[in-house]
């Protein structure tokens, strides 16, 4: 199956709601001023948002290769005066990337992959909800996703998640909470919840229709082993409107005790798999898409920046290889939350 084409901008307002998500965060637990918190904020949604960016974003292109959407972020998280050591960007990176993975794979149907992303955008415009600049610029890319899905049927929305998958395929970083909530295997697999509502327009499982020339000519009942419910709203695309799912929501806001506290368990390093392939044409889009985002603020000078190390247990020089799978571990007080939120 070709991959789709259009995949480029629920990956990156995907992820960059997470990255902000676990930045917002880290700033408040390590209690920096909020002035200079809000600046870094600020700053690097300018920078994700800034309108030569979102152009090269919203046109039509190969999904690219993790090091190229690794290098992407590595630029967003330094376009503010603050600046994280490698360890700190390697955790959080792992942690951007494995949530939204897990996200994608909850969703009931393809077309939830666009409820998802406005809920990572209302969530951004909350953050820089004082600076009239960038909620426009926020409100502006919510603009573009609508017009830029809105005639994409259920084959291509489904082909976008299945090249969201693959983007995402064997990746396995263990994430404490999901371990503890018994929503990961220790190879970290997921383990996908079973029941509940079905996708919109699906029928509830539990009726057998037997078909003989063309008519029902039989129809059995039986009782699932799980329960299910039908889903009857649609979530809104519209810019305040009811999303319906939580998927992709804060849940750092929702939950005051969740730590994003990561620590790098003793594992192997395992090796990278094939990325997925572009034109040329596009790898050199995607490029200039980094460029942009690396020029969009201007250099601060030594004595603006501060270095921060995101984590506890950060030390660039820290690389222990054992034997094991690489883990990320958040530290909550309790751990029922992120499938809970989530569902």
């Amino acid at each position: 199956m070709a991959k789709s084409l259009h995949t480029l901008p629920v990956l990156f307002f995907n992820l960059s709601g997470e990255m902000l998500y676990v930045l917002d965060q880290r700033l408040k637990a390590q209690n920096i001023l909020d002035d200079k918190a809000n600046k870094v904020l600020c700053d690097i949604v300018e920078s994700m948002f800034e309108e030569k960016c979102l152009m090269q974003i919203f046109d039509p292109q190969m999904l690219l290769s993790r090091k190229e959407v690794r290098t992407v972020f590595d630029k967003l998280s330094h376009s503010s005066f603050m600046r994280l050591n490698p360890s700190s960007m390697d955790k959080l990176y792992d942690l951007m990337t494995m949530a939204v993975k897990y996200q994608v794979m909850l969703c009931k149907a393809p077309e939830d992959l666009l409820l998802v992303t406005l809920n990572h955008l209302d969530a951004i415009r909350e953050m820089v909800i004082n600076s009239d600049k960038l909620v426009a610029s926020v409100n502006d890319a919510h603009r573009r996703l609508r017009v830029y899905y809105k005639d994409l049927n259920n084959g291509e929305f489904q082909n976008l998640r299945h090249t969201l998958l693959f983007f995402f395929q064997d990746l396995h970083k263990r994430v404490s909470i999901l371990l503890r909530d018994k929503a990961q295997l220790s190879d970290g697999h997921f383990v996908l919840p079973v029941g509940g509502p079905v996708a919109r327009g699906a029928d509830v499982p539990g009726t057998i229709r037997y078909w003989e020339g063309g008519v029902v000519s039989k129809i059995e009942t039986f009782v699932p082993a799980q329960p299910f419910t039908a889903s009857d709203n649609a979530g809104s695309l519209e810019l305040f409107g009811d999303r319906v799912i939580n998927l992709g929501t804060n849940l750092y806001n929702i939950r005051k005790d969740l730590d994003a506290t990561v620590e790098s368990i003793p594992g192997s390093h395992m090796p990278p798999p094939p990325d997925i392939g572009g034109s040329r044409s596009g790898k050199e889009e995607f490029n200039l898409l980094a460029h942009l985002i690396g020029s969009a603020k201007a250099s601060s000078s030594a004595a603006d920046t501060f270095k921060l190390h995101l984590f506890n247990d950060d030390f660039d020089d820290e690389r222990t290889v054992t034997g094991s799978v690489p883990t990320v571990d958040i530290k909550p007080d309790k751990v029922s939350l992120y499938t809970s939120a989530l569902l």
